[in-house]
């Protein structure tokens, strides 16, 4: 399972945590604005905003996880097993597979607002890329400075939601995140106050304890009250570092350690990378399970008008700098 943030500092700072039992070669991808993206049913998308994100690349093709275009619009996709639901073909509508959700959105549009009006004609259909890869069960987080939306396809239709958290998890759908965080609505980052009996003498044995209640478990309707009460409730300076940092901190509070969440046979989820995008700038931060040292790569430096997809592998090994 997965956690997706939207951030707003002085700049806009986009990201995902990737929890898996396992993964797919995942490399850091760039798509120049000349690198054709062939659609199965909607043709050939030739020229188009440049993109960086996290992807799996099989025979040149990216198969974005998420992503950012050179005008600051993000997207990602996160496990919704059991909810997703995809059609077949519908005449009149734009007839997309999962895989390619990601790079139709922000291969096209500027903003927000324009992936509004293009997710209105959306049909997310299920097409397989190729035999090794399962058609993902997803749905999609879309936003940039402005807000942020959620999109679900589920068996009674296409679901747009307004998404004022800036957080997205995974199962149950959004209106139901959104319901669940009333049950919170008691929580403060305050020291505790004795409301229950005022009359007795009752004080505070600890820090934090106007959090009480706040789930730690790593199921995914936790790690959204988790997250929103951390960003939320965060301070942040408005410096680069600051906020790229303070944003590695709030997902932190939501990743997952290996030999927490058990997935039989010998395997068990973990937060395999976290991503960190500055989207005003084009910047792509990441850090992965054994590597907590930021990496960073900047769309800005290729070359955007070229026409092949370009790649880093993920730098996984540990980097320690020695003071002595």
């Amino acid at each position: 399972m997965c956690t997706a943030l939207s951030f707003l500092t002085r700049g806009h700072y986009f990201g995902r945590t990737l929890d898996l039992e396992f993964h797919y070669d995942e490399r850091v991808a760039v798509s120049p604005r000349n690198m054709p993206f062939h659609f199965r049913k909607m043709g050939e998308l030739s020229r188009h905003h440049a993109l960086i994100g996290m992807a799996t690349v099989v025979g040149g093709v990216p198969l974005y996880y998420e992503a950012t275009n050179e005008k600051g619009l993000s997207m990602a996709g996160l496990n919704f097993p059991g909810s997703a639901f995809y059609p077949e073909a519908a005449e009149g509508k734009d007839n997309v597979a999962p895989f390619e959700f990601i790079p139709w959105i922000l291969g096209q549009c500027d903003d927000l607002a324009q992936a509004r009006k293009l997710v209105e004609r959306i049909n997310v259909i299920d097409l397989l890329f190729d035999e090794g890869f399962p058609t993902a069960t997803l749905h999609w987080m879309i936003a940039d400075r402005s807000g942020s939306i959620v999109v679900e396809s589920m068996a009674d239709g296409l679901h747009v939601h307004d998404n004022p958290v800036g957080v997205m998890t995974n199962n149950p759908p959004f209106p139901m995140q959104m319901m669940n965080l009333t049950n919170y609505m008691n929580l403060s980052r305050e020291p505790a106050v004795n409301r229950m009996a005022p009359a007795l003498n009752l004080a505070a044995y600890s820090r934090g304890m106007g959090a009480m209640g706040l789930p730690g478990d790593l199921s995914s309707a936790s790690r959204f009250v988790k997250c929103a009460f951390t960003k939320f409730n965060s301070l942040c300076g408005e410096g680069e570092m600051e906020s790229v940092s303070q944003f590695f901190h709030i997902l932190g509070s939501v990743e997952q350690q290996r030999g927490c969440v058990h997935m039989g046979e010998g395997k068990y989820e973990i937060t395999f990378y976290t991503s960190c995008c500055n989207t005003d700038t084009g910047v792509y931060y990441y850090t992965t399970y054994d590597n907590r040292s930021i990496t960073g790569v900047d769309l800005h430096r290729e070359n955007l008008e070229g026409d092949a997809v370009i790649a880093y592998p993920l730098r996984t090994e540990q980097r320690i700098t020695m003071e002595n």
